[in-house]
């Protein structure tokens, strides 16, 4: 299970070592994406459905499906890491996490994300009251 948080640097040629806690868990070859947010997301080739989530039992035919898959598999890229667990990042990854030169790894059980570290502590001030999310998640549709 991935979980908490780890602190790392990125050169300026987008190499950046993924923490050892984290390689354990997703292995050696990544698959890298944009996330829904101003960050990265990170998963195990063997666990790349979670991707899916929210699109599953969904048409084709339908719109949002698609955008949404496209968004993530069109944008994602497998990558391998190095002996010391350092990957390098395309470009384009980079500049839509606003990636500078120290970055955030964040746990969040099946999956990592990457974040600026500045971008994550902005995003975290903007989350509000925990309680009232919780009681907003317990009201949506199947967990009643």
């Amino acid at each position: 299970m991935l979980l908490g948080q780890e602190f790392r640097r990125i050169s300026k040629k987008h190499q950046l070592a993924l923490p050892k806690d984290f390689r354990e868990e997703l292995g050696d070859i990544v698959i890298v994406t944009k996330g829904i947010e101003a960050c990265l997301q990170i998963v195990s080739p063997k666990n790349w459905e979670v991707l899916l989530e929210g699109t599953v039992g969904k048409p084709f035919l339908d719109k949002t499906t698609r955008e949404l898959q496209r968004f993530l598999f069109g944008n994602a890229t497998k990558l391998s890491l190095d002996k010391q667990g350092r990957m390098i990042l395309p470009k384009y990854l980079v500049e839509h996490a606003k990636l500078s030169d120290e970055v955030t790894f964040v746990g969040v059980q099946r999956y990592a994300e990457i974040w600026d570290k500045h971008e994550f502590k902005k995003h975290e001030a903007t989350i509000g009251n925990i309680e009232l999310l919780t009681i907003n998640l317990s009201q949506t549709k199947g967990h009643e």
